[in-house]
């Protein structure tokens, strides 16, 4: 229980601190490697720390050296932005992914990095080598990166790893907005496929960035970048967060397009409020033919589904007649499965969505086991805001109540007073 309390306080004060937000924006021209790394040194990363961290990477990398490194000023579009100036020696076509992998971890244990630096940069190739192994229908130990085997990979994910280290951004709340990936089609080792390519797909399927296909036939976001951000950013939104911009940078990639500038733009600034900004999706109908019971049944179901919050409101609509208006709160992720179910429960022939911010407190989930009655219960409760104020899950109680044999409001009373003297 003394874990408990220092757990409990560990989360207050993160969420009391956590005041700096860093906003990946890839919407427009998408994210690869190279324009991450670039547009921290764009941003103020020391540029002197990073070459000689990845001057350091290549000797556990045969068969691979690094001639040149720098990082370059360039236009893109009137816009000022970083390029990396990169000349390689590399002698093989492909490698073994466990081969890259122990270089990266040589590397980063080799350079010195923090605990959290090194951690993003092992996710990022295991995250890319799950993505390959995946497509390829092979292991870990015997898959092959091709396009993404060289020496070039290995600066992206060491250099970016040193970068964000060097800027305290591993501290920061990190933000992506939708990431444009590009269209056509797209040429690699095994031949052509459309873009996005399968590896793309693989490693944004797991996560809850989402994606769009943007304004050029061509490939826009790269695997390692793709890779790098969905081990980087917490949520997804449209929109920025209320924020005082501090500083902004520009990474530039390699190619050139006629309708908009190739960089990807970083934003870093303070939040000007303590409240959370997410987006949700809201699905509304009206039905007047559905009774009660119907509708009761129906409620715990879109909540079994994955919802976030369902109403139900009695209404009058045209000719009188009463009607019953549904209205489910819920993310991507849960909305097709929640239309199946309103279509097919209700009859109804259609369903209003749309697109909603909103603001949040920040809270955080307890797990835990108390002891009532010489029984022991596991009990989840949400701890809301920078005060020690909690909520029991509900579940929780009515299960905790049955087996106790107390009413729920006996029980959320027992509840409350233990979690109480653990937070004290």
């Amino acid at each position: 229980m003394k874990g408990l309390k220092l757990l409990t306080e560990f989360i207050c004060i993160f969420v009391i601190l956590q005041f700096m937000v860093t906003v990946i924006d890839p919407q427009i021209a998408g994210i690869s490697g190279d324009m991450l790394l670039c547009a921290l040194v764009n941003i103020g990363a020391n540029k002197s720390k990073i070459i000689d961290g990845v001057y350091l990477a290549q000797d556990y990398l045969k068969n691979s050296k690094i001639k040149n490194i720098d990082f370059t000023k360039v236009q893109k579009h009137g816009i000022q932005a970083t390029k990396i100036v990169l000349d390689i020696d590399e002698k093989v076509d492909e490698r073994k992914g466990t081969d890259v992998r122990k270089c990266i971890i040589l590397a980063s244990d080799k350079i010195g990095l923090a605990e959290k630096a090194k951690s993003f940069a092992t996710s990022a190739i295991d995250t890319l080598l799950a993505a390959e192994t995946k497509v390829h229908g092979t292991t870990i130990e015997s898959v092959h990166l091709h396009e993404a085997s060289g020496l070039d990979t290995v600066i992206d994910i060491v250099g970016t790893a040193i970068a964000l280290n060097d800027l305290r951004y591993f501290d920061d709340e990190i933000i992506t907005t939708p990431v444009a990936v590009g269209g056509g089609m797209l040429s690699f080792s095994h031949g052509v496929t459309t873009n996005p390519g399968e590896a793309i797909l693989e490693i944004f399927k797991n996560s809850k960035i989402t994606i769009s296909g943007g304004k050029v036939k061509d490939e826009l976001t790269t695997p390692t970048g793709a890779s790098m951000l969905v081990n980087l950013a917490t949520k997804c939104s449209e929109f920025y967060p209320q924020l005082k911009v501090s500083t902004v940078g520009y990474g530039a990639g390699t190619k050139n397009f006629d309708e908009f500038p190739n960089v990807l733009k970083i934003v870093h600034g303070e939040k000007t409020t303590s409240y959370e900004r997410d987006s949700v999706i809201i699905l509304e109908t009206n039905v007047d033919d559905v009774s009660g019971e119907v509708l009761g049944n129906m409620l715990e179901k879109i909540m079994e589904k994955g919802a976030k919050d369902v109403t139900i409101t009695p209404a009058i609509t045209k000719k009188s007649r009463p009607t019953h208006l549904i209205s489910a709160i819920c993310d991507t992720d849960s909305m097709n499965s929640i239309l199946d179910l309103l279509f097919s429960e209700t009859g109804t022939l259609g369903i209003r969505v749309r697109a909603s911010e909103r603001f949040i407190v920040p809270r955080s989930i307890v797990k835990t086991t108390i002891t009532i009655q010489d029984k022991k219960f596991p009990i989840r409760y949400k701890i809301i805001g920078k005060d020690k104020n909690f909520k029991i899950e509900s579940d929780d109680i009515k299960s905790i109540a049955e087996s106790i044999n107390k009413s729920y409001k006996q029980t959320e009373e027992l509840i409350r007073n233990i979690i109480k003297k653990e937070l004290s």
